[in-house]
């Protein structure tokens, strides 16, 4: 345990967990998105559902979905802020499976068309893991580079993808790869230690079999 883990981080309080670990749950779903959000619903599990509202979760949630960090001054006013943008939101109950019980599922639509479906779990300390993206298991710690490839379980786009990223030098610091079935939907999940050029995942997403690209950048941009 380092101190990090013992202090937390520097935040509006007042949980780390419910707090914080909520707000960069919604920026990395912002992050992922790529493009301002028009409508959230929001599936609270767990703590998050029965504690949540005494320790802002709602607040954080939205507060990390418009773009704001954990030590941000709005965020005890994130839902009018929510309001004056135009961000429709809802919140639910839904008890999900396998998770920690801070977690939440996501289901998002930006400004462009782009929909996101997202579980997500609040792990203490302001750490966060993504558990699974549209549907598929994903488990992502949300501090590296991190491209997801959700593709047709065929041969061939392991290595079409790694190769990829080989020739653009980025190295890959660890690789999952999950599938429903054979044959069926499959997903890779590749940390890395360097950003991927944007020009590489266009590419990605017009190689056949590909069914979609997403991609956690580190350089937080609030603007898309």
């Amino acid at each position: 345990m380092n101190a990090f883990e013992i202090i937390g981080p520097v935040m509006i309080g007042p949980s780390s967990s419910h707090t914080a670990g909520a707000v960069k749950i919604g920026f990395i779903a912002r992050q992922l998105i790529r493009e301002e959000i028009r409508s959230a619903r929001i599936y609270l599990h767990g703590s998050f559902l029965a504690t949540g509202k005494g320790h802002g979760t709602d607040k954080a949630l939205i507060a990390g979905l418009l773009g704001m960090k954990a030590d941000d001054e709005r965020i005890p006013d994130s839902l009018n802020i929510a309001k004056q943008k135009g961000l429709e939101y809802h919140f639910h109950g839904i008890e999900l499976r396998d998770v920690h019980p801070n977690s939440v599922m996501l289901r998002l639509q930006g400004v462009h068309g782009m929909e996101l479906e997202i579980v997500a779990s609040s792990l203490g300390g302001g750490a966060i893991k993504i558990c699974s993206i549209d549907g598929l298991e994903a488990n992502i710690c949300a501090m590296y580079p991190t491209l997801i490839v959700h593709n047709i379980d065929q041969p061939g786009h392991v290595s079409e993808v790694t190769s990829m990223l080989g020739h653009k030098s980025v190295n890959i610091a660890e690789m999952q790869l999950f599938r429903d079935r054979r044959g069926g939907n499959a997903v890779m999940v590749i940390e890395c230690d360097q950003e991927i050029p944007l020009e590489a995942l266009d590419w990605l997403r017009k190689l056949e079999g590909i069914v979609k690209v997403t991609y956690l950048s580190m350089e937080e941009k609030n603007e898309f």
